[in-house]
């Protein structure tokens, strides 16, 4: 009720004033009643609820029109203890059909008395008096579908109907509101989980085992044990160098688990602070902390049913690693601040580029966590000890690359190709892939240079290749690879070969037979 600030004026209250104020609080109720409700078909049987108390309805009904908007259909009936008789659903659907088609509210004072409903009588077994009154109103959905709202009131000989139609129209159009609003989230949820489903799809593709890169022995053998740890719920310890594509792996061991279907929660424990791991991985209560405004879940939790993957974690201090043994051992845990033991289903996979049996000497790394960690162990090797698969991997960015930066570069010259295959690779993989990317955007032509190549590379020191050339022979290397490059280009065709270097032919053959060339390349 509100407050007055001033006297109220003697009789400003009448009959009329009452009832309008009664509607206004019946539209209000309507308003929270629909905005509160998280089901659409709950809120409208809580409206239809708010309608029999503010009209004193015995029979009310939504209809809304079916999926391909060709005819209506019950949705919601008052009261929904006891379903509608099968003539009073045909009354209200007739009625309702009317509605939709004249675009107007139908009323009909006297059911009993309507010629279109007179084999629609009120069963002796319906609840409610005999004779009722009708009032159905349109519910403006989108400009082709509409649905109807239909209650049925005592008849009474001195009932003014107006008002009700008016104030049936007010919450025709609330609930018309309501239930786009309805179809709008579950439209979006929908969608959602057709994206969601299709991005799982994605990443199950393209973490087979046929779409990670290398065929050297030592990754067959890192294929062998991810293939064999995949079907399995055991811990798995990945390590290896910075940069050997631990991550990849992790990925490639869940996306063909069991638990595919479930969440992957990575965690780099180096990248967070010490005094936010605790909390991070176990979450925390309200209070806990300065700035803890409300609680909040841990990357266990998170990964519930799922894989949680912890990158470095032999950078974990000695106070998160012995709350990290108990969650592996007792598969439960206290949230930070917290009282309750919580308890997860969730897979661990670890990596690690530290040597942990070093730490262990230390004092740096729990021996008893290790052991928990290391149940099984994938050791990815590093990028120079497996030489036949740089130019696997070279392929494979110089395509990602060049077709991220619209780059129509085809392939990699002999002489590049020797740069890389010599080079020594202390950052592996990630390394192999910046450099390459450079080449690809400095780039110029269709064919990736020495020169294209980071000064990394091309310093002699840096890769171990110190070769001692006079410039004579510097220039002729540089001459042969030219015309190497050519003929391949040209698929050994000296004549195109000549044409691509704006030279001739004689000439072309000359500087063949000079250099030793194999023609026909």
């Amino acid at each position: 009720m509100a407050t007055f600030l001033y006297p109220r004026p003697p009789g400003a209250r009448t009959a009329d004033s009452t009832a309008e104020l009664q509607r206004l609080d019946g539209l209000i109720e309507l308003g929270r009643t629909l905005a509160s409700a998280t089901v659409l078909r709950t809120a409208l049987s809580q409206a239809l609820a708010v309608l029999e108390q503010q009209l004193g309805a015995v029979r009310a009904a939504v209809m809304l029109p079916q999926a391909d908007n060709s005819q209506l259909a019950l949705e919601t009936t008052l009261p929904p203890s006891k379903g509608p008789s099968e003539e009073w659903g045909r009354r209200v659907l007739d009625v309702g059909r009317r509605v939709v088609e004249s675009g107007k509210p139908i009323v009909i004072p006297q059911v009993s008395r309507e010629p279109l409903l007179r084999s629609t009588r009120v069963r002796l077994d319906e609840p409610g008096p005999r004779e009722r009154s009708h009032l159905s109103v349109p519910i403006p959905i989108t400009r082709k579908a509409a649905g109807v709202l239909s209650v049925e009131l005592p008849f009474r000989f001195d009932r003014e109907y107006e008002p009700s139609v008016k104030f049936l129209a007010i919450a025709a159009a609330m609930i018309g509101q309501a239930i786009k609003f309805h179809r709008l989230v579950e439209g979006e949820k929908q969608r959602l989980l057709e994206e969601n489903i299709h991005l799982r799809v994605e990443l199950q593709h393209k973490y087979e085992f046929s779409n990670i890169i290398g065929t050297s022995g030592p990754m067959r053998g890192v294929y062998e044990k991810v293939a064999q740890v995949a079907k399995t719920n055991t811990t798995v310890l990945i390590r290896g160098e910075s940069g050997t594509g631990k991550e990849l792996i992790a990925h490639a061991i869940h996306y063909n688990s069991l638990r595919a279907k479930k969440p992957l929660v990575k965690v780099s424990c180096a990248a967070l602070p010490e005094t936010l791991v605790e909390s991070e991985l176990f979450g925390y209560e309200k209070g806990a902390f300065t700035g803890a405004q409300g609680s909040k879940k841990g990357r266990f939790e998170m990964a519930e049913g799922g894989t949680l993957f912890l990158d470095e974690i032999g950078d974990l201090s000695p106070a998160t690693q012995v709350k990290l043994l108990r969650a592996l051992q007792e598969r439960e845990f206290e949230r930070l601040g917290g009282t309750t033991s919580i308890k997860v289903n969730v897979r661990l996979i670890a990596a690690t580029n530290r040597n942990l049996e070093e730490a262990i000497a230390h004092g740096l790394f729990r021996e008893d966590l290790y052991y928990r960690l290391n149940v099984l162990s994938i050791f990815l090797p590093p990028l120079r000890e497996r030489k036949p698969d740089i130019m696997s991997l070279a392929d494979h960015f110089l395509e990602k690359y060049a077709r991220e930066h619209s780059k129509d570069i085809k392939r990699i010259s002999t002489s590049a190709i020797d740069m890389l295959m010599s080079y020594h690779w202390p950052g592996n993989v990630r390394e192999l892939e910046n450099v390459m990317e450079h080449a690809v955007v400095i780039g110029e032509g269709n064919v990736i240079h020495g020169h294209h190549f980071p000064p990394t590379l091309q310093t002699a020191e840096s890769s171990g290749t110190i070769l001692k050339l006079s410039l004579e022979e510097s220039v002729a290397n540089y001459e042969k690879e030219i015309i190497l490059d050519a003929l391949k280009t040209s698929r050994g065709n000296q004549a195109k070969a000549a044409r691509l270097l704006n030279t001739t032919k004689r000439i072309m053959n000359y500087k063949i037979k000079k250099h030793c060339i194999e023609a026909r390349i």
